[in-house]
């Protein structure tokens, strides 16, 4: 944080709606208006959150009521405060400038009675000069108005626009605001980030970039720039940078020449950054300090890592004609586990770090190492990349475009871009996190698709991404790969022979392959949309791909009225955003058969989900480096709704986080399904030789052991091998519907894992009898033993309380075998017995 800060202006302001032009006509910007009807809000904050407080508004998420806030995004709305700025000495070369983070979206400012400027971008900050409006040592009225921004862009086109609410088009704000297929039209606005005054003399930072510029076992090269304003005759400006890693610390100052200063540092015996999964994620701590004539006009601080980033996209020789597309950390090659990040709630001001820090650290407990910033979201607030940091995730960074054509042919509209893009660069490529620059999401794809006869097109928002945004990216950051799209390269911008792909043939029904000129053609069958087809998929790198699951009953309980608790209700069918919303009917056709009651369709959609995933990821991963990633659909909700995610809006999470969590194990053991038999996979992220003993079993549902076999395995350091293949004459299948293949690892180095040789619809079981003891521990936690005496499919443990964790969940359990699971509150709520609930299906 800068020193230069001497007011901070978050807290209690008011807050009041107009029609659209009459707040200015009424004098709310003028100090002596009369404000004290208004009403109370906070800062950072939103209008949505605020009215509900003052009980005007009725909670967004319950029921339907998205439906009755709709009119908020019509209105003008007000906020306004007051604040004594303090006195200070006389001084000519003094200025002072106000910050707001975060404004939202169309906002206009006024000091005292003056309007000091004006901000049309959720992205970026707003920075006002206020050096000849302030008024030091009395009191200063400030007023924010925002427009609804959907009557200022509503009649402005794009010819040929596809992407659904073609307004949001025209508007630098969070796009899936305007309703999205797992999230409602909430058009947020408010002052949604931080609000502060800060005083300067004569100068103060522009900026600082950290780069590392070469590693190696002994020592590293980093490089840092700093950048200054200077607006007074300052005399002998220097910086003076620290860079200190506990008892380790290097200093050393350069003058600046032309506002602008270059440091480089040789760390002896550097820490290095790894992600979580391969090392400690090592950080530094970088401050710069701005002095002139021995006094220090100006301070940076933040955490740094050295480390290197690149992708691989050299030619695969074992799969001619084909590319790689792996990231590279270190000079180590990384298998790219994790998952599509979106704004954690619709309304984003209410995200703070707690919930920030509860996500990450889930995403790092089920064993991910990145994820993909959404282009329909946010740029999120600087504590989420400073968390990923700490943790150790990397990040895959869209510029905010999706699913839309964007007007690169309006002025205007491309010099807010351009601000924007070098604001976010500048923001953010610190971090050592940071692993790539993408330009958009689908928006390449989806217009080849839309003029599929005339191949190779220009669309409008083409010269953004391939234009506008690399040299930005190459002149501010230069030390990560800039990407045009996702997914992007090959024949067809979705091909599987390079650069990333989003498989949704699962699910949406898009036929693959296809190639330019070659008309798209979806098949929305249950076959057409089963998760069977990743088997076929040789793509390079899956930046998308999934399968919608309801959330826990607690969730629904909470969100829809209990005489609405019923299968397709229309209140549990509004959930699902989704168009047309019988996907998840013909999934289940296809794997689970149609659910009777609203318990099955919760657990029938939750596998169908979990057993996707795993179907998926398994199938990805035995094909490292040939595939070099896998970032499912996605993580997180932004309400309360029938997703993608794996962890709901309450973060508790579905059946399909714990199957993800094992298939994303540092060394997966997983069967394949061949023509003439199964092969068994020993899949090694570490990098180190894997060497076990594994048992191979095969038997019935009942218990009867049909076969079993003991291999000694060695898995080279960060490979993927095939370690047996079995037939089916050696296997001696004689009912596929009641019987099951399974592995385990002797030292208990990676998850037992099953194969079927049936959908789960066809499966025969006989009904388990669980034993179930629960035990309290000294510690408040519970140790809860599970066992059976036949094959336990689906085994759940259910608490309907916020915070709880599981060591494992959502499992199965084999014939005669016992598991014993620990259970916790996060939160330091002291659970109960009776809070545990354990079945299967």
């Amino acid at each position: 944080m800068s020193e230069s800060i001497i007011l901070n202006l978050d807290g209690r302001w008011k807050l009041r709606d107009f029609m659209p032009g009459q707040g200015l006509a009424a004098g709310a910007h003028l100090p002596d208006y009369d404000d004290t009807s208004w009403h109370p809000a906070s800062v950072p904050g939103d209008v949505h959150t605020a009215l509900v407080e003052i009980e005007r508004l009725s909670p967004p998420f319950y029921n339907m009521n998205v439906e009755t806030c709709q009119w908020v995004e019509c209105q003008e709305w007000w906020y306004r405060t007051t604040f004594e700025a303090p006195l200070a000495e006389d001084n000519t070369e003094t200025w002072y400038l106000l910050t707001f983070d975060g404004l939202d979206t169309f906002a206009t400012v006024y000091l005292n009675g003056t309007e000091i400027g004006s901000h049309r971008n959720m992205f970026i900050a707003a920075t006002f000069d206020v050096t000849e409006n302030l008024r030091l040592g009395e009191r200063n009225t400030l007023a924010v108005r925002f427009e609804p921004v959907v009557g200022s862009v509503s009649e402005r086109e794009i010819e040929g626009q596809w992407g659904r609410n073609p307004e949001r088009a025209w508007v630098r704000k969070a796009q899936c605001n305007f309703g999205w297929d797992w999230a409602p039209r909430l058009v947020s606005v408010g002052i949604w980030q931080g609000v502060t005054l800060r005083r300067y003399v004569g100068a103060r930072l522009g900026g600082v970039f950290f780069k590392t510029t070469a590693i190696s076992p002994q020592a590293a090269e980093a490089t840092v720039v700093v950048e200054a304003e200077r607006w007074a005759d300052v005399p002998d400006l220097e910086a003076q940078i620290t860079l200190s890693r506990g008892e380790q610390q290097l200093t050393d100052q350069a003058p600046l020449a032309n506002g602008r200063a270059e440091v480089a540092f040789t760390i002896p015996d550097p820490a290095l950054w790894w992600t979580h999964d391969l090392g400690e994620s090592a950080l530094y701590e970088l401050e710069v300090a701005l002095r002139a004539s021995g006094k220090t006009l100006d301070t940076h601080c933040e955490q740094v890592g050295i480390r290197t980033i690149e992708v691989d996209q050299s030619p695969d020789p074992d799969e001619p004609g084909t590319r790689f597309f792996t990231f590279v950390l270190n000079g180590v090659k990384l298998f790219a586990k994790g998952a599509n990040w979106i704004p954690a709630d619709s309304f984003v001001a209410q995200v703070d770090e707690a919930r920030y820090r509860d996500l990450l650290e889930l995403a790092v407990e089920a064993n991910m190492n990145i994820l993909r910033v959404w282009g329909g979201g946010i740029y999120e607030k600087d504590v989420f990349y400073r968390l990923c940091d700490e943790v150790g995730i990397l990040i895959w960074q869209d510029f905010m475009f999706a699913c839309a054509l964007y007007p690169d042919f309006d002025p205007y509209f491309m010099a807010q871009v351009e601000r924007e893009a070098e604001a976010v660069v500048r923001r953010l490529r610190n971090h050592p996190c940071l692993a790539l620059w993408c330009g958009n999401n689908e928006n390449d794809w989806i217009s080849d698709m839309y003029n599929w006869q005339r191949p190779g097109r220009d669309f409008s928002g083409k010269r953004i991404y391939h234009e506008l945004l690399p040299p930005i990216v190459e002149r501010l950051d230069g030390t990560r790969h800039y990407w045009p799209s996702s997914p992007y390269g090959g024949n067809d911008h979705n091909s599987a022979e390079e650069g990333d792909r989003h498989n949704w043939q699962v699910w949406h029904g898009a036929v693959f392959p296809r190639r330019f000129g070659e008309e798209p053609k979806r098949d929305l069958s249950p076959e057409g949309i089963s998760y069977r087809h990743y088997a076929e998929d040789p793509a390079r790198f899956i930046s998308e791909f999934g399968m919608q699951a309801a959330p826990v009953l607690e969730t629904l309980r909470r969100n829809v009225p209990a005489t609405a608790l019923h299968l397709y209700s229309p209140e549990l069918l509004y959930r699902n955003k989704d168009k047309p919303k019988g996907k998840g009917d013909m999934l289940m056709l296809a794997h689970t058969g149609l659910p009777n009651s609203l318990q099955e369709y919760l657990d029938f959609s939750m596998i169908c989900q979990a057993e996707g995933l795993k179907f998926g990821i398994e199938h990805y991963r035995r094909r490292k480096f040939h595939c070099s990633g896998t970032l499912f659909w996605q993580l997180n909700d932004c309400w309360p709704g029938l997703s993608w995610s794996v962890l709901d809006y309450y973060l508790f999470p579905k059946a399909g986080y714990f199957y993800v969590k094992r298939a994303y194990a540092p060394v997966l053991a997983s069967f394949k399904g061949e023509v003439d038999g199964v092969s068994l996979w020993i899949t090694n992220d570490i990098l180190e030789e894997f060497v076990d003993t594994v048992t191979i079993f095969h038997g019935d549902f009942s218990g009867q052991e049909l076969y079993e076999e003991v291999l000694e395995v060695r898995v080279p350091a960060n490979a993927s091998v095939k370690v047996r293949h079995l037939s089916f004459d050696e296997l001696g299948i004689e009912d596929p519907w009641q019987e099951y293949l399974a592995v385990r690892s002797r030292s208990g180095s990676f998850p037992d894992n099953r194969h079927f040789f049936a959908e789960v619809k066809d499966l025969k079981q006989p009904k388990p009898n669980l034993t179930v003891k629960i035990t309290e521990g000294s510690d408040g936690r519970y140790e809860v033993r599970v066992a059976t005496d036949t094959y336990a499919y689906f085994v759940k443990l259910v608490v309907p309380i916020e915070g709880t964790k599981f060591s494992d969940n959502y499992f199965d359990l084999f014939p005669g075998q016992e598991r014993v699971i620990e259970v916790w509150n996060e939160t330091g709520r002291r659970l109960q017995e009776g809070d545990i609930a354990v079945s299967c299906l």
